[in-house]
């Protein structure tokens, strides 16, 4: 199963998507998608309201299920974030939700930002470097 990161649906309901992206997800029926990027989604609908993204991600949102933040997700960012920052590599919360996120239903994480992932042990593929 995919995890797909804000930057994908970002990616995907542009008028002109990234044709490796469009061509990687055409070949997939369901996506999941982390709470953290229904906020990031929101948080952009709200700074800058654009009626025919918001259709889409209405839309989109009726497809694919978004994962909540559970105890177990929220301690496994934790975890992360902590591990991470003592090796001198901090990481934002939001990022270390999505790959606790990940990590907990055994998802591949689709990401165009991979480096923000580096080092969390989580399957990345980028389809913008397909």
């Amino acid at each position: 199963m995919w995890l797909i990161d804000t930057n994908i649906i970002s990616e995907l309901c542009r008028r002109q998507p990234d044709p490796g992206v469009l061509a990687w997800a055409s070949g997939i029926s369901e996506f999941r998608v982390s709470a953290i990027s229904v906020e990031e989604i929101a948080y952009g609908l709200a700074w800058r309201p654009n009626p025919r993204i918001q259709d889409w991600i209405g839309g989109f949102f009726t497809r694919h299920a978004a994962l909540p933040v559970t105890q177990e997700i929220a301690r496994r960012a934790g975890e992360l974030r902590g591990r991470l920052a003592a090796q001198g590599s901090p990481r934002s919360q939001a990022d270390m939700l999505i790959a606790a996120t990940a990590l907990v239903h055994n998802h591949t994480l689709v990401t165009r930002n991979s480096r923000d992932f580096d080092g969390c042990g989580l399957p990345l593929l980028n389809p913008f470097s397909l």
